[in-house]
């Protein structure tokens, strides 16, 4: 009997956002888990910010590519207003509905 070995890939979301409503229902998710910590928001947007072209989303946000990438990363701390104009760069918008 031979024995065979499995080898596994890192999971990377990034892999699967292949649209603008993979992204949308991405980032509701996100919203939805992230409870106290929102960071995982930013964290989000920056996962789908690296599944197309950062470098045009940037743009559109009207910020710089390094900007972008520091705001979004795990140690970044965007602003409300950043995370707005990221997610209009992206072609998104954040709304809010009663949980009540």
């Amino acid at each position: 009997m031979s024995k065979t070995t499995e080898t596994f890939t890192r999971y990377d979301a990034v892999d699967y956002l292949t649209n603008i409503e993979d992204a949308a229902a991405y980032l509701e998710a996100a919203i939805e888990e992230s409870g106290a910590d929102p960071t995982l928001i930013a964290q989000a947007l920056g996962t789908i910010a690296r599944s197309g072209n950062v470098s045009e989303l940037a743009r559109r946000a009207g910020m710089t590519r390094e900007g972008l990438y520091k705001a979004l990363s795990a140690n970044g701390n965007p602003s409300f207003a950043t995370i707005l104009k990221i997610t209009r760069a992206l072609g998104l918008r954040l709304h809010v509905e009663s949980v009540a």
